[in-house]
């Protein structure tokens, strides 16, 4: 028995620590820095503020534990970004817990959901005046979310297909809707990663080790963690790939035209590939996110010189293209099934189009 309690005892101790997360080294994001402000050592929300600002921390996890407090009075609104990305729509590319003040029957768009597509098993919210207590457990692929010490989501992400390819890894958020919500006893303790990914483009010595021109005279600029392009060529890797995903970061200006070729042996003379259309003219036959000569992709609304998240996942037949977290084209016919090379592509003289935080997992 005593053996028991001491192993019990070694494991506890084992676990990493919780790591408070102090405001100061939070960002503020598509919002002024005031939309956040710091309050008798509470995180409070600006009535100044609005969507899409939020708050972020300050390193991005994958696995993790999570414990806060939020405070709720009268009618509130906000939200708990998890795996929120860099750039793009922080709520639909990872996953948003809502915060709201209604005690009501569980929706999916209501108090503890994950929003807005997954009621909660209950709702449990103190609304009037009163501090709640979160925990959040997200294990790849398990996500279990508590408040005031009662479950309330408890499920498998991967099962459900809106939210099976959303970002693995991410930024936690505090979501900005206007509303004078408080947050405090920040806290969270990290948990082994379960998935390896290969940088392709983090850095300028990334440029050489990873990629070779493929042809054209574009010219290719590593400029830190951007690689910036501009003229007619693509930019190939120096390995082959054939089931993977593919996240990058894009901006590009106005009406510019780039792209993203996968199992390919090159960029033309009748090379085998696959393209995806980067080009922001809504009337185009092939605007962003569409697979090239085969599929129209559904057209996302994205101003020019605008960062935006892209990703890419290719398994077997299938293959589909997100940006900023919504699903543009969904293709489950591919006839090349063989590896390939990916490659970048520069399209238009004048024009620039920039990539960045470009990494790659087998799938």
């Amino acid at each position: 028995m005593f053996r028991r309690q001491f192993l019990a005892s070694a494991a506890l101790l084992a676990q990493p620590a919780f790591t408070p997360l102090p405001f100061k080294t939070w960002q503020t994001v598509d919002g002024p820095d005031s939309a956040f402000f710091l309050d008798d050592g509470d995180i409070v929300v600006s009535e100044a503020a609005n969507s899409p600002t939020w708050l972020r921390s300050e390193k991005q996890y994958e696995n993790f534990e999570l414990r806060a407090e939020f405070f709720i009075k009268g009618w509130m609104d906000s939200g708990l970004l998890l795996h929120a990305p860099r750039h793009g729509n922080a709520q639909d590319a990872g996953f948003c817990i809502k915060l709201f003040h209604k005690q009501e029957a569980p929706k999916p768009e209501g108090m503890g959901s994950i929003f807005p597509l997954v009621a909660p098993k209950t709702n449990n919210v103190k609304s009037k005046g009163e501090w709640n207590e979160i925990r959040v457990l997200f294990d790849w692929p398990r996500l279990q979310v508590w408040t005031n010490g009662e479950v309330i989501q408890d499920l498998d992400v991967t099962t459900n297909p809106e939210l099976a390819h959303r970002l693995r890894q991410g930024y936690i958020g505090l979501q900005s809707l206007s509303y004078p919500i408080r947050f405090r006893n920040i806290e969270i303790r990290e948990l082994p990663n379960t998935v390896k990914w290969q940088s392709l483009y983090t850095k300028p010595s990334d440029l050489a080790a990873n990629w070779t021109v493929e042809e054209g005279k574009a010219k290719w600029s590593p400029m830190g963690d951007t690689l910036r392009a501009d003229g007619l060529g693509h930019l190939m890797t120096r390995e082959r790939f054939k089931d993977f995903a593919l996240e990058l970061y894009v901006r590009a200006s106005k009406h510019s035209n780039g792209g993203v070729l996968f199992r390919a042996e090159g960029s033309g003379g009748g090379k085998p590939h696959y393209e995806i259309q980067l080009h922001d003219v809504e009337g185009a036959v092939y605007p962003t996110g569409s697979l090239y000569g085969i599929q129209r992709a559904k057209y996302p609304h994205i101003p020019p010189e605008t960062w935006y998240l892209f990703q890419l996942f290719v398994k077997d037949r299938r293959a589909v293209i997100r940006v900023n977290g919504e699903t543009v084209t969904d293709y489950n016919a591919l006839d090349r099934l063989d590896d390939g090379h990916i490659l970048l592509q520069a399209h238009q003289a004048g024009r620039w189009i920039e990539y960045k935080d470009i990494r790659l997992r087998p799938l």
